[in-house]
């Protein structure tokens, strides 16, 4: 497979990101979870501790399967005392709302999709961007934290979100570049209906070990008591050679297949392309490999996240 280049404007949006401040119109489902019963409902459902989110407060969280793998993962925000948001990747917010509905019986908490806009804020300069602006009004939308390892960040969620002024407007291809450079998982990518919670490396931010039982906790509680040991972490590939290899691509360790690329970008800071990939744990980084697809192979080198700090 030849190189894929990005855009046009991509090297002045991966600095924009990667050095100031610039905003990213992201997809993003976003769901709205109401009514009296809602802190209860979503208390049994959600890894978050819900209870404890005061208004205007947002936390991550996973909504597992009762044997604890991951059936979707989203931001839950806390917008009134019996009104909740949740927002996640595009195109995942049709089943997050089916998988509540599953387990909702008998509960006075309506599920309903919101016709909203993201606006994702990402660079060291994110936090200064934030304070100099007026947050909307609570019914409009809000702005919720995203910051990620390496890269500050936040979003603008709403019906029709202002951009701060000032900013430049990047294209998703730099964005996608940075998420791999972080680590960040996607859900449909690093996040699917296989995942084991403590894979992602995301259990710390997401899961509440104090808030009491919740649908699938015996898992992640048992991996957790366990030290964390699972078959497989993500971790950040870096391509040696000037191609971009597809998702899916396998990666090989001394003859043996340890893991697939799962998510595939352009680094201008590693000036190679960079991937996500779930990796035995037998392989600890950094580690030698090879990338080998249909039609090519090429040398890489499996490495820790997040691989641009």
């Amino acid at each position: 497979m030849t190189r894929r280049e990005p855009g046009p404007d991509f090297a002045t949006d991966y600095l924009a990101l990667r050095r100031e401040a610039g905003v990213v119109d992201l997809p993003r489902d976003v769901v709205r979870a109401r009514g009296p019963d809602a802190e209860a409902f979503l208390q049994g459902q959600l890894s978050q501790d819900v209870a404890a989110l005061t208004a205007g407060a947002s936390a991550w969280t996973f909504v597992l399967a009762p044997h604890g793998k991951v059936d979707g993962f989203a931001r839950v925000t806390r917008t009134a005392d019996d009104t909740f948001v949740l927002d996640t990747d595009a195109g995942a917010g049709e089943a997050l709302i089916a998988r509540l509905e599953r387990f909702k019986l008998r509960t006075r908490c309506d599920l309903e999709p919101l016709d909203w806009r993201c606006l994702a804020v990402r660079g060291p300069a994110a936090a200064a961007v934030r304070a100099r602006l007026t947050p909307p009004p609570p019914d409009q939308g809000f702005d919720a934290p995203a910051d990620w390892p390496g890269l500050p960040g936040f979003d603008r969620l709403g019906a029709d979100p202002a951009a701060p002024e000032g900013l430049r407007r990047c294209g998703l291809d730099a964005y996608e570049a940075v998420r791999i450079e972080a680590g960040v998982p996607l859900v449909g990518a690093e996040l699917t209906e296989d995942t084991i919670p403590a894979e992602a490396g995301i259990v710390e931010r997401a899961v509440s070990f104090t808030k009491g039982c919740f649908t699938g906790q015996e898992l992640v509680a048992r991996i957790d008591a366990r030290g964390g040991n699972v078959p497989r972490h993500l971790r950040g590939v870096l391509v040696a050679r000037n191609v971009r290899p597809p998702v899916g691509a396998t990666l090989v360790v001394d003859g043996k297949d340890v893991g697939a690329l799962t998510s595939v970008a352009e680094s201008l800071d590693r000036r190679a392309p960079v991937a996500l990939a779930y990796v035995r744990r037998a392989v600890e980084p950094p580690a030698e490999a090879t990338v080998v697809w249909d039609g090519g192979e090429a040398p890489a080198r499996i490495e820790a996240l997040p691989l641009v700090t």
